[in-house]
């Protein structure tokens, strides 16, 4: 197979976002011819044909939709590259973008990001979202690692890796004053009580319904939460009793109004920090590995 000519894939990928040759030579500025060629250069050096007519026009074939798919991941990285080489040059310090699950806990991401921040002159860039557009946003480089409670999934077009950060058994918490009228002890009470939960889909939820289940509690549940902070603010509330890492105990106790109910030493929250390399170079993600493992309970 020739070196892929990447002018020849640009010609080809704004062929595919138009859809047509005449509107892609419209774009570009240039002969229909031309861009004809182009493509026809690039099927050439592939093998394969991209686009089949269909009536009066073309659209992709299968492997013209493949290829279109890695066209968009690498003019993406190509439109993002000089604002990340100014930010690299202009800036004095190490750079660390994080993505955050939406269900992991926040008081562990402050526990399990500890050994990084001690970094000097850490630039820390933290985003927060939906586990499977984290993880595109990681293979497409545009975060240096995902932190979640559950390892990314097998996915043959997903290069990422796993590496075990650390875990956290969970406890259950409830507003001070709802706490203080509560007549049975631990776990019973919870049978008397709202319950605020994890949705269905959180790597911890199964757990916590057989822990329930086999302790009787057939449960009251009044919300199910995808964002765990979300989740913990109804709590503050007085809406429900709810699960959280018992590493959070000390700051829902402390400053939050809460009480800490009972503890669920068989019900244990994992927690894994995702990377586009197995072997990982950069130097803050390195020392959050090693010392992570140190920071959850």
């Amino acid at each position: 197979m020739q070196p892929l000519n990447y002018r020849h894939l640009y010609y080809f990928w704004v062929v595919a976002k138009e859809g047509g040759i005449a509107r892609a030579a419209e774009r570009l500025e240039m002969a229909v011819q031309t861009v004809s060629t182009q493509v026809r250069e690039l099927e050439r050096s592939l093998g394969y044909a991209l686009f089949k007519s269909v009536g009066r026009g073309i659209e992709l074939t299968e492997a013209g939709a493949t290829a279109a798919h890695y066209a968009e991941q690498i003019f993406q990285l190509g439109e993002a590259l000089p604002a990340a080489v100014q930010e690299a040059a202009n800036s004095q310090g190490v750079r660390l973008a994080v993505g955050i699950a939406d269900a992991l806990p926040k008081p562990a991401v402050r526990h399990l990001l500890q050994p990084a921040v001690q970094t000097p002159n850490l630039r820390l860039q933290c985003q927060e979202g939906d586990f499977d557009d984290l993880l595109a946003d990681l293979a497409l480089h545009r975060l240096d690692v995902v932190l979640a409670d559950r390892p990314a999934p097998a996915n043959p077009n997903l290069r990422v890796f796993s590496h075990r950060l650390g875990k956290s058994s969970v406890a259950w918490y409830v507003r001070a004053d709802i706490a203080a009228k509560i007549e049975r002890d631990f776990p019973a009470c919870l049978a008397e009580l709202p319950l605020l939960l994890p949705t269905p889909d959180s790597a911890v939820r199964s757990r916590l319904d057989d822990w329930l289940a086999r302790h009787g509690i057939r449960p009251r549940i009044v919300g199910e939460f995808e964002d765990s902070a979300l989740l913990a603010t109804f709590g503050e509330s007085g809406l429900g009793a709810f699960p959280a890492p018992e590493l959070s105990s000390d700051e829902f106790t402390r400053s939050r109004g809460l009480a800490l109910l009972g503890r669920c030493p068989d019900v244990v929250e994992h927690f894994y920090a995702i990377s586009a390399q197995r072997k990982v170079d950069h130097p803050v993600i390195r020392s959050l590995l090693a010392g992570a493992e140190h920071a959850t309970a």
